[in-house]
């Protein structure tokens, strides 16, 4: 699109700043941000103040996985900037900061009658629907994806203003300065940015604004494995120091004047209503302020949360709630789905009939429990309200919808919720949830009074919507030769993703929106179900299985199931073909020469044996959108149960921004994973959990954590997201492992389960 000086706003606002932006979206999108004292916002990205700080708006929730650096520094290196002088602030809610790709990846959700019309991620439909949602979700690993070309181009635009403010004081070409180090220079002479940027408000940008020719990028041989410790990175995070500090401050730290504490108990997991409580038992608590009662909870309110607690406790609350799960029903349900239920093909590829005209040369069953998000950080949110208007601080991975449920939960305008994005101490895509945020509101109405909301360890095991179940069946048919002739995955679980999308873009509750997805098909559920090698015939079938137990999303979503099923798989076909796995898996790639670098660059790094001599050690390796990983654990069994010793990982995530980032990523995601498949999980007796503590969920400690290395392939594909990718990979290789350590299979989730 031209940019032209119709499409630039400028002008002076009551704080004394100015604000200058360029047409890079429709007209009728006003600036999100008003620019500070000092201050000139440069689009919707970017403010740059008088002493030089540039300020970049991040329009994604900072969960841990640093988005809060990546974009600034996509920023930074574009425009030129130092980095000691960058700062970030969180975005609020606007259409310029649409997230088309995932809108258009998530098309069969929010338009499931003709999701095709906006599958593609360039499609003007998708972005249109994005920006008149103001849908800002952050999840599946789409910030890049999404935001890099904007921020490039808001970047590159402000860098040509700096450049033209400058070469008119020196009567010289704007092309011909360089921006670099915060400076805008020519031969010797240089300007600051903070000296220059009010008075390129007062400049036409270029309609064409020019990028540098590289993007921000790091070499995985600056820092190869073990070295990453021994030498600065040069995009240090920027939310690390506050973080270190204590000086960060969550949804739980917010303090209001005048706030008060509310302390809150839900019914069981089901259709649950409240039918009771004792009110009297509570009057001589002290510092009871209020009790306030929804539908399915009830909360106190107090001058402090243990009083609120204390008043919750004496109240004894009653809830009605009919269609109770319990894993003994679940588990029966799972089983009779896997053997008779009704299946719905989602892939074939090749002539499966005819593959499986005789009888599979192999059919293994697995299993997966329900798995709990565990974050450290409970649900919990602040609101204030007055007047009509509501202030809400949440940390939210979806606050546009998180806006519209508070909306209609009390009767109000959108234009009446003012929504403070804080960060998230861990999320796992728990946060994409926001019924939390809804019933702050509401107390926050009835007691008018600020208040703020946490939920407790056991309200949040209670009320949370954990990972759902799935079993799966899993054939193969080997050719006299011993080689992979046909596969076929029977997959039996909820329709999560019909589930989680109901409940994010209707606004359903959990119990109606599992009820209203039961039998339904889900391809998106099933993810990375098919295989990624050169297999004849494959075919991968959706078995719908009604539990009772909501659904939600979690850190891996359908790929740790999917890697689980066919890594653990592929390794029992390679020891019924006598073959070595590796090797095995290597025969298959020649359609993916980037996993099969990762697999051969991670048997180096682990000095893989093949688990000879029950040395201990597995493999498994997964792909994620752009992103390929490979896994090599050594694992064993002690009188602890399993020990993780250590894991190698082998990464190619395409470009890389930041390396360190994606390192901790990488790493993070195989501790995750490691406490999927040694715990996370919990039973259900008539809809309550039976593990209300962290502790008993049997997470990984420190002093568990095993040997870490990581390496990545210096790669020029796009960059991909490697957030999930050693969630999803961890698992299978350590069932692998103890496989080659014990000489037993381990085929359910957690590991430490009925057959160990």
């Amino acid at each position: 699109m031209a940019v032209t000086r119709r499409g630039v706003l400028i002008g002076a606002l009551a704080t004394g700043g100015l604000a200058v932006g360029y047409m890079l979206r429709p007209r009728d999108f006003p600036l999100p941000l008003t620019p500070g004292k000092d201050e000139t916002a440069f689009d919707a990205w970017i403010r740059i103040a008088r002493d030089g700080v540039v300020t970049v708006n991040v329009p994604q929730l900072e969960m841990g996985q640093g988005v809060s650096t990546i974009l600034p520094q996509v920023i930074a290196v574009e425009l030129g900037a130092d980095w000691n002088k960058v700062a970030v602030e969180a975005a609020p809610l606007s259409p310029h900061y649409a997230n088309a790709v995932l809108a258009a990846r998530w098309a069969d959700l929010w338009m499931p009658a003709l999701p095709g019309l906006a599958s593609a991620p360039d499609g003007w439909l998708p972005r249109r629907w994005a920006q008149d949602s103001a849908f800002m979700a952050t999840a599946d690993g789409t910030s890049l994806a999404a935001y890099e070309a904007p921020c490039r181009a808001a970047a590159a635009s402000a860098r040509a203003l700096l450049a033209m403010a400058a070469a008119d004081r020196w009567d010289v070409d704007w092309r011909a300065c360089e921006v670099q180090g915060g400076f805008v220079s020519h031969r010797n002479r240089r300007l600051s940015f903070g000296e220059l940027a009010q008075a390129a408000a007062g400049y036409d940008p270029p309609s064409d604004p020019p990028l540098r020719a590289s993007p921000a990028r790091e070499r995985p041989s600056a820092a190869p494995p073990g070295a990453a410790e021994n030498a600065p990175a040069p995009f240090p995070r920027l939310d690390l120091p506050s973080k270190a500090e204590g000086g960060l401050r969550f949804a739980g730290d917010v303090r209001l004047p005048g706030m008060v504490f509310a302390a809150i108990r839900h019914g069981p997991v089901g259709d649950s209503e409240l039918s009771g409580f004792d009110r009297e038992a509570a009057r001589g608590t002290p510092g009871l302020v209020s009790v306030v009662k929804g539908k399915r909870w009830l909360a106190a309110v107090a001058t402090d949360t243990w009083a609120a607690e204390r008043a919750l406790t004496a109240m004894k609350p009653r809830f009605r709630a009919r269609a109770r799960p319990d894993s003994i029903r679940i588990e029966e349900a799972l089983d009779t789905a896997i053997r008779k239920g009704e299946a719905t093909r989602i892939h074939e590829a090749g002539d499966v009939a005819g593959a499986f005209a005789a009888r599979p040369s192999l059919a293994m069953r697995y299993d997966i429990a329900p798995s709990l998000h565990a974050t450290l950080e409970t649900a919990s949110a602040a609101a204030r309200w007055s007047a009509g208007r509501l202030e809400l601080w949440l940390a939210s991975q979806a606050p546009d919808a998180a806006r519209r449920a508070v909306c209609a939960g009390l009767g109000i305008a959108e234009r009446d919720v003012v929504l403070y994005p804080m960060p998230a101490g861990g999320s796992f895509d728990r946060r994409l949830e926001h019924e939390h945020a809804v019933e702050a509101a509401v107390i926050a109405r009835e007691v008018g009074k600020p208040v703020s909301l946490t939920w407790s360890r056991w309200q949040e095991h209670l009320a949370g919507l954990p990972h759902p179940p799935a079993s799966a069946l899993m054939s193969a048919r080997l050719s006299p030769a011993g080689e992979l002739a046909g596969w076929r995955a029977r997959i039996a679980m909820p329709p999560a993703t019909r589930e989680f999308g109901r409940r994010l873009f209707s606004g359903q509750s959990a119990f109606a929106a599992m009820t209203a997805s039961e039998g339904e098909a889900d391809p998106m559920a099933l993810a990375g179900a098919v295989p990624v090698y050169a297999i004849p015939a494959v075919a991968v079938d959706h078995v719908p299985v009604k539990t009772g137990l909501p659904a939600g999303r979690m850190r891996g979503n359908a790929h740790l199931y999917s890697a689980f099923f066919t890594e653990s798989f592929l390794d029992e076909v390679a020891r019924k073909a006598g073959r070595e796995p590796l090797s095995y898996r290597m025969a298959m790639l020649g359609g993916d020469l980037r996993l099969a670098e990762c697999l051969q660059r991670c048997a180096t790094l682990a000095n893989w044996d093949a688990g000879a001599d029950a040395s201990g050690q597995g493999l498994a390796c997964h792909v994620i959108g752009g992103g390929r990983i490979a896994v090599i654990a050594t694992a064993r069994r002690d009188e602890g149960g399993v020990r993780v010793d250590r894991i190698a990982a082998v990464a190619d995530i395409g470009r890389i921004v930041n390396l360190d980032i994606a390192r901790q990523q990488i790493e993070g995601g195989l501790v995750f994973g490691i406490g999927t498949a040694l715990g996370a999980s919990t039973s259900w007796i008539d809809g309550i959990p039976s593990t209300g503590r962290l502790g008993a969920l049997a997470l990984p400690l420190l002093a568990d954590c095993p040997r870490i290395d990581v390496d990545f392939i210096d790669s020029d594909a796009d960059p991909a997201d490697p957030g999930e990718l050693g969630v999803a990979a961890a698992p299978p290789a350590i069932a692998n492992a103890l496989y080659s350590a014990t000489g037993m299979r381990f085929r359910r989730l957690p590991l430490l389960g009925d057959e160990i």
